[in-house]
């Protein structure tokens, strides 16, 4: 399975910080419903019986929805998952390693926050791009935030998609429109709301209106 760039409009990542009284399986269903495109199971902390056991619950349920699940920095959890890729950033697995382990029908993704960084990922195999910090993130506090000049950038480097990650939530998804970015990657905006399903249908419509942008803008300039 290789990725739709369609995949990539609503893209959520998991973070146990608000789970409350859910489970994480719970809170993913809520923002499946509510219309998200892609999953990132993301465990910076679990040990491995207990991720392999989550990855394998999650990739069950997202499959019931025909979304893929993306498993971030462990290849051997996604592996043995089921899940449909591996996501990892610059101080984790090279990107040409982490693709001669998977194959080439498992999605990579690879953050990359400049255009030097872009074309490598892209030469080593990556499917898309993660971009950020877009707006500067709740999850990690040393992230700098990137200029729109900057994330155009990186999307104007490489022919392959990139998704914008980092603080994004529904006031100011629309700023990215026109930095050619395919889609939003959100954490917190999905995952601390009270309401994860709406959360997810305001965030997806969002999304979708930013994206058509991106897809008029792009066939403008082929014209």
């Amino acid at each position: 399975m290789r990725l739709d760039s369609n995949a990539l409009t609503l893209y959520a990542v998991t973070d146990r910080a608000w789970l409350g009284q859910s489970t994480l399986a719970q809170q993913v269903e809520a923002a499946l419903r509510g219309g998200a495109t892609l999953v990132q199971l993301r465990e910076k902390q679990l040990g491995d019986e207990e991720m392999l056991a989550e990855a394998r619950e999650l990739c069950a349920l997202c499959h019931s929805y025909h979304v893929p699940l993306i498993i971030n920095d462990r290849v051997d959890i996604a592996l043995k998952s089921g899940a449909d890729g591996v996501h990892v950033g610059q101080s984790d697995m090279r990107a040409a390693d982490v693709r001669a382990l998977i194959g080439e029908e498992l999605i990579l993704g690879v953050t990359a926050r400049t255009p030097e960084q872009a074309r490598a990922a892209a030469l080593a195999g990556a499917d898309y791009l993660g971009c950020g910090a877009a707006f500067g993130s709740s999850t990690k506090q040393d992230a700098r935030a990137i200029t729109p000049d900057e994330m155009r950038a990186v999307c104007e480097a490489v022919s392959i998609p990139v998704v914008a990650i980092g603080g994004i939530n529904a006031g100011n998804i629309m700023q990215l429109a026109g930095t050619g970015v395919a889609g939003a990657a959100v954490v917190s905006g999905i995952f601390a709301s009270a309401d994860i399903e709406s959360a997810c249908r305001t965030l997806r419509a969002l999304s979708e209106q930013m994206t058509a942008r991106r897809a008029g803008a792009k066939e403008m300039h082929l014209i």
